[in-house]
Formats: structure tokens, sequence, C-alpha cells
């Protein structure tokens, strides 16, 4: 199967690179370098190639190259379902990162619709066991890979439940302030909630038959403990001002709802697994979602992939790698050292990482 991917990637004052041009050939792609020459830049680079702040979620201003700060810009030539596009991103100083595709300014969610990014970084090892916002960003950015216009959805209910709760804390009572802001939080809720079933769905039907050194994990929302769903959020928004008032927030709503994960052969909830388990079922999850994309699509997304082999044995990234062929991926994927990558042979590209005086420097 083969898939859309990037041909040329070029940064111009990105964190450690003040220049950098990769060449790709279609493979997937091992980068190779020791802590800190700037291997992980790379990937954070092509994860600005999709909405919103990057795997790092890092504000515009902190990526520019230190200490000239002179803005920052990720240029990339890819191809996509539809043909071939050059895609600009890039940020000035304080200002908010712009986008152009084929020279035309777009909204960032139009990268969404034009290529597809997965990753898995090593601060999401503990996502099984931290707080919930972790584990909503998480189904949200698979939500994001089927349904683009998921983002709109959640800006739309996010920028309302503020409005919401700026007039909880003024103790504003007065009903007419609050009816059409709940309303539309009501309607925006609707939608996410719609879309996260359907990606776990989407999830379940990629993990049933397939063969896989990895395990399969049972996926559900719940609701916060003693709260439930209501069928009509908007009534039940007007019915709890009171109690949302004393809290100064709204306590009822998607943005409470949790990722609960199952380690399905052992019936053991993800946060009781071991850290290894834990690790595994989220290589299981970014695995079944480029699956579910490239059937979907007919073709599959880019998967980065940061420091993920070292925490693998021998069998286990000779598993990995042969999923990612036999997907057709364009997967990115770091390294401290050449051998961790033998399994893949002549099937991958590579490039090395090294670093001097603050500044990296990459080469074939």
């Amino acid at each position: 199967m083969s898939s859309p991917g990037l041909t040329t990637l070029t940064l111009s004052h990105f964190r450690s690179h003040q220049t950098a041009r990769l060449e790709f050939d279609g493979r997937p792609v091992a980068i190779v370098g020791p802590n800190g020459a700037g291997k992980t830049n790379v990937l954070e680079a092509v994860s600005l190639l999709s909405p919103g702040r990057g795997f790092r979620r890092a504000a515009a201003e902190e990526i520019a190259q230190k200490p000239e700060n002179l803005g920052w810009k990720i240029r990339a030539a890819l191809t996509a379902p539809d043909g071939v596009h050059e895609v600009e991103t890039w940020a000035e100083g304080s200002d908010s990162r712009a986008v152009r595709i084929d020279g035309k300014p777009v909204p960032q969610t139009a990268l969404g619709r034009l290529l597809r990014v997965l990753w898995l970084v090593p601060a999401m090892d503990r996502l099984w066991i931290e707080s919930a916002e972790g584990r909503r960003r998480f189904l949200d950015r698979m939500t994001l890979s089927f349904l683009p216009d998921h983002a709109e959805a959640v800006l739309t209910y996010e920028k309302a439940m503020r409005d919401r709760n700026r007039l909880l804390k003024d103790q504003i009572s007065d009903p007419h302030w609050y009816s059409a802001l709940e309303a539309q939080m009501a309607t925006c809720a609707a939608q996410i909630t719609a879309n996260r079933q359907h990606t776990l769905t989407s999830l379940a039907v990629a993990q049933q038959g397939a063969e896989t050194a990895f395990p399969h994990a049972d996926l559900a929302l719940i609701q916060p403990e003693g709260t439930a769903q209501p069928a009509d959020l908007a009534t039940a928004l007007a019915e709890n001002r009171r109690r949302d008032m004393a809290a100064g927030r709204t306590l009822l709503g998607p943005h409470r709802v949790d990722l609960f994960a199952v380690f399905t052969s052992k019936a053991i909830p993800a946060d009781q697994c071991s850290t290894g388990e834990q690790k595994a079922l989220l290589i299981s999850l970014i695995l079944a979602n480029a699956r579910a994309l490239a059937r979907d699509l007919g073709a599959a997304p880019i998967i980065l992939l940061d420091e993920v082999a070292a925490h693998l044995d021998q069998n286990r990234r000779a598993a990995l790698y042969d999923e990612i062929c036999a997907l057709g991926a364009q997967a990115m994927m770091t390294g401290t050292e050449a051998g961790l990558f033998d399994s893949f042979g002549l099937r991958s590209q590579y490039f090395t990482v090294t670093e001097t005086g603050g500044l990296s420097r990459i080469a074939p």
C-alpha cells in the first residue's frame, strides 16, 4: 500500500536547526544521533504540518532559535491523495503561526485535510496514570485524524465554555446571558461526543483480526465519578448554574470525559499494567489508528515515533518495523544508536544528526 508523505522538509531558525533540508524517498525514516543533538526537533517540525501546536504544545515564540529570536519557518513538499502540494508554516516574534498551502494563506485546520500525522513521544508514556486532560487530548488527536472538522467543534465549544465560566465567576445570574452560550455548547458537545465515539469504533474495528505483536485495548468514554452524561446538555447546564457558580466553572460536558482503556487479553485496566505494557498499549493504538486511516482513506498517515525503539526488546522492535512497512507508512523515528534500527535493513532511509556549539547538523 503506497501512502502520501513528505518529499522534502526545510527548516529555518527552528530550535537548534539554523538551516536544514531533508529529502525523503518514501521509505520509513530513522534519525540517529546523541541525546540533545536535535533529532526530536525534526519530528516536532513535521508535527507542525498538522493543526495545533505540535507534539510539544509549544507557543510560537518558544520555537525560534535563541538568542536571535528572529522567528522560524518550515517548508515542505508533499504528496497528498489529491496531488502534490507545497506547505509553509512560520511565525515571527510573538506572532501566532501562519500557514500557506500552494502559496495561498489558509487556516491551520486546512492542514488536517491535506495530511494526517500521528505521533508517540516519551512525554506520553505516563498517559494512563496521569490526569484525564492528557487522555482527552490523546483521544481528540486521534479523532482529528479521522474527522478534521472535529477541531472546529472543540474550539467553538471551549470558547463558549470560557465565556460561560466568566459569567459564573462574575456571579451573573440573569438567564438571558447564559441561554445562547449553553445552546451552542450543547450543539458542539453532541458533535464532539459523536466524533469521539466514531473514533473508538474505528479503532476497535482496526484491532479486530489484526495479527500484531502488540496488545489489543478495549476503550470507553467515562464520566467523572458521580455524574452522568445528560441527554439534554443545554437543560442540564441551565439547571446546574447555581452549583457551577459555586465552583466557578462548568462541571458538566465533554470537557470532563475520560478515556478508559483495558488490556484486553488480561482484562486489566491500563493504569494497573506494568510500564512496558502501558507503552505497548500506546503503540498498539497508534498502529490501529494508522491502520484505520489506511482503510478509510486508502493511504496510511505519517507516523512520528520519538525514541520508541529504546523501550522495546529486539523482537518487538522487529515486529513494529514490519507493521510500519506493511502499512506503507512514512514513519519517522529517532534513536541514539543506529543498531536500534537494524531490523529495518534497506527498508529504511537513515539520517545522522550532530550538534556543535548549540547548532544541529543533518547528514544522510
